[in-house]
């Protein structure tokens, strides 16, 4: 049976994303800090943002782009990151966020599908950049150098280029409900990255489904080092906390002394996370020199939080620990624990071991992978594991260019199949045990096998090669190839993993090898990875 989120619809507007998040600001918001840079100490105020956004989109406009057209974003953490963004958007084009990892091959990769007709980089990527630009033809002024020279000196604008003009933004029109306002890059259930198509109904759909669980207000700190360029932080970090008028602190990557210390140095309240950020929280020693008594809230995502861990960390540093669930295919939240279950449901918060319950305005089903059959809420204790399935207004459109793989993942009914394995509660909270899906999570980022597999083959000295999720003696999941040589070839486990290493983000690289005789495949040529997991 199918079974409803507990907590109560909400209202979603048929509006842009652009008009959902800023055409509300009042005098008082446009004094707000909305950006820190605390490298620089530079801070960005609403009116600031808004008005940096709009010329951005004026310059798009003037440079031909609009409705139909795709943006690459290639970038850390910056607070440009939400001017070039949002000004995308505002000029009714569409925004394919990169990876800031992505040699330049991945990310020509990218724009060749995604049909960028820009690039838009920072100066530390903009070698790569420029490499994937050249590779897919775009011409020197359709790549876009933040911080670089400007256009008159390197043939690439920069910011000043964009925004000195203060060009108004164009009168553009488009159905919030069809008109693709991002296109991030997923695995999704299995195979090569798909770019998947977010409309601004999504965005604004999930952003109004989680703000009343998220319990943000004015005058939260959020500290932003996931990265904006994941649909996680862009919808939970970016949006989420542009719309509820809090003040973001950006970091372009992780480093633990950093983050610590924009923690105290800010007054930080709240911090969302992956796992492996909790890990050093609760086990570093230095973790005790920082006084980090202003955080009241952690939302850990991206990747499965252990219960004790995160109480770990919860009582460490004193705070709240919540976790969430979601896929970029579903923008990207579709369950959260909330900042107060006992006011919103009446009940105590449940393990850290569960990902909470669905979110407002949505459906569920556990189905029984092996019938197809709806699995009903138990009367106590967990449901048998089966396939979480969601239905909601946060659903993707599709896959770009893809309809067999939408037509895999989205059923008749508009429930997506997760590929995820659950067990539910009779209160509808949602406990996801295992993965259907043969992506492997290496510290909250997606590896797909498939990917990996196509290119070591490409190894003069491979003969065939498989990669499965393997557990390291830490505990974390890494991506583990297992490689049948060429007949008298000599070929070592680090030769195959420095080729990897040479040619992917290093987020995907294989971090342990073994050499078999032969891949287990079945009679169709599928590899059986249940074989080399044993």
């Amino acid at each position: 049976m199918s079974f409803t989120s507990p907590f109560p619809d909400v209202e979603i507007p048929d509006v842009s994303v652009y008009e959902f998040l800023f055409s509300s600001l009042t005098d008082a918001d446009r004094e707000r800090t909305a950006l820190v840079d605390p490298k620089s100490g530079a801070i960005t105020t609403y009116g600031q943002l808004v008005g940096q956004i709009d010329a951005a989109a004026g310059a798009l406009a003037a440079r031909g782009i609009g409705v139909g057209d795709v943006v690459g974003i290639l970038s850390p953490n910056v607070p440009a990151f939400a001017t070039v963004f949002h000004g995308i958007l505002r000029a009714g084009a569409t925004a394919t966020t990169i990876n800031a990892l992505f040699t330049a091959n991945e990310i020509a990769k990218q724009l060749r599908d995604s049909g960028a007709k820009m690039l838009v980089t920072v100066s530390p990527l903009a070698e790569q950049a420029k490499a994937a630009a050249d590779e897919v033809g775009l011409a020197a002024d359709a790549l876009v150098i933040l911080d670089g020279e400007g256009l008159e000196k390197s043939g690439h604008p920069n910011a000043i280029d964009l925004l000195a003009p203060n060009l108004p933004a164009p009168e553009v029109s488009f159905d919030p409900a069809t008109h693709v306002a991002v296109l991030p890059y997923s695995s999704g259930t299995t195979g090569n990255p798909k770019g998947v198509a977010l409309s601004h109904r999504n965005l604004v759909a999930n952003v109004a489904q989680i703000r009343p669980l998220q319990g943000m207000t004015p005058d939260d700190v959020v500290i932003a080092v996931l990265p904006f360029f994941h649909i996680y932080g862009m919808t939970v970090l970016l949006n989420a906390a542009l719309l509820n008028r809090g003040s973001l602190v950006v970091m372009p990557r992780f480093d633990l002394v950093e983050f610590l210390e924009n923690i105290q140095n800010y007054k930080v309240t709240m911090a969302y996370i992956a796992p492996p950020v909790a890990v050093a929280l609760a086990k570093h020693p230095i973790v005790d020199n920082y006084d980090l008594s202003s955080l009241h809230t952690m939302m850990s995502g991206a990747a499965p939080l252990d219960d004790e861990l995160g109480q770990a960390v919860a009582k460490r540093l004193n705070l709240h620990m919540l976790q969430g669930y979601g896929m970029s295919e579903l923008s990207p939240v579709s369950h959260i624990i909330p900042f107060d279950t006992q006011a919103m449901l009446g009940r105590e918060d449940p393990p850290l071991s569960s990902t909470g319950w669905p979110v407002p305005n949505t459906v569920n089903k556990i189905v029984d992978p092996a019938t197809g059959e709806d699995m009903p809420l138990p009367q106590e204790g967990l449901s048998e594991p089966g396939e979480l399935w969601v239905k909601g207004p946060n659903v993707m459109l599709g896959y770009l260019n893809n309809e067999q793989a939408t037509a895999d993942t989205i059923d008749a009914d508009g429930f997506l199949h997760t590929g995820d394995l659950a067990q539910v509660d009779p209160t509808g909270c949602v406990y996801i045990v295992d993965r259907l899906k043969e992506l492997i999570k290496y510290k909250g980022y997606q590896v797909p096998p498939a990917e990996l597999e196509a290119l070591l083959l490409t190894h003069d000295k491979i003969a065939d090669a498989a990669v499965v999720g393997a557990v390291d003696e830490e505990g974390e999941e890494i991506p583990k190839a297992f490689v049948v040589r060429q007949p008298d070839a000599e070929l070592t486990a680090d030769e195959v993993i420095e080729f990897v290493a040479s040619k992917v983000a290093p987020y995907k690289k294989v971090r342990a090898v073994e050499f078999i005789d032969a891949i287990p495949k079945s009679a169709s040529g599928k590899i059986l990875r249940k074989d080399l997991r044993k």
